[in-house]
């Protein structure tokens, strides 16, 4: 009776979408071809959506699957999106697509992290950035990454890159409205750094990218790295799924990389 009285009404948590996308009532309702009218009233509480409402609005707000079921739910439905565990006999071609994509990579780090930003897989090449943290900490990339004991005192653009992640962060939890990111995010900006973190990231002459320069034994490295998504996701699993490849941005990182590749082998 509890958990049932905390059940927020579907039409709330729609409107809630709405003002986090900043869309108006006019705009949604033409795009998703409804009237105003009754949008207004699925908001208020006067209309009940059909399944099928909550479904299309909910595509044309751009909610994430795992906040469609939760809207589903509310509006006492069944989800619709299941949300297997990677390990399920039914995730086996995921799985395999992740492991080529991770290998295929090689030498040039990959990993593999969850909406949590907890890794979930990753290659060989890696090992590169998190040697020698603590285990405790390798289980979330961003943890890892700015923790103090992890890869940030070899980070030598740590402003830089500490406001690149924030920022990625903070967009997440704007699209997202996930109160455990949102800690994650006040947890981060008290770690420490003794480097200028910028509010706005401006590029300087010549700059295309926001680099991630890292320190290996005593070498100087040099990355940029790219974002992959699956692009029809029907899974929650699949679709918080977010692969990150790094490449070397300079000659000389590449050839360090193929090089201690190399002696690895």
């Amino acid at each position: 009776m509890q958990a049932a009285a905390r059940q927020r009404p579907v039409g709330e948590l729609l409107r809630e979408w709405r003002d986090r996308r900043r869309i108006s009532q006019l705009d949604l309702a033409i795009s998703a071809d409804i009237s105003t009218r009754h949008l207004s009233f699925v908001e208020t509480g006067r209309s009940q959506p059909s399944r099928d409402m909550v479904l299309r609005l909910g595509e044309h707000l751009d909610v994430p699957l795992r906040e469609r079921n939760r809207l589903l739910l509310a509006a006492g439905y069944a989800p619709a999106y299941t949300e297997n565990a990677l390990g399920d006999p039914e995730m086996s071609a995921v799985r395999e697509a992740v492991r080529q994509l991770l290998a295929s990579h090689e030498p040039y780090p990959a990993a593999v992290v969850d909406r949590s930003w907890n890794l979930v897989d990753a290659n060989a090449a890696v090992g590169l950035f998190v040697a020698g943290i603590p285990p405790e900490l390798t289980t979330n990339v961003l943890r890892a990454t700015l923790h103090p004991g992890g890869m940030a005192p070899h980070i030598r653009n740590l402003g830089e890159w500490r406001a690149h992640l924030l920022g990625r962060l903070r967009r997440q939890v704007g699209q997202t409205a996930d109160a455990g990111l949102a800690d994650l995010l006040a947890e981060l900006r008290g770690y420490p750094c003794d480097q200028p973190v910028p509010e706005v990231e401006v590029p300087g002459p010549g700059d295309i990218f926001v680099p991630l320069k890292f320190r290996h034994e005593g070498t100087d490295l040099t990355f940029f790295s790219t974002v992959a998504t699956f692009g029809t996701p029907l899974d929650v699993t699949v679709a918080e799924l977010v692969i990150e490849s790094f490449f070397p941005a300079d000659p000389a990182t590449a050839a360090y990389l193929r090089e201690r590749a190399a002696r690895v082998e």
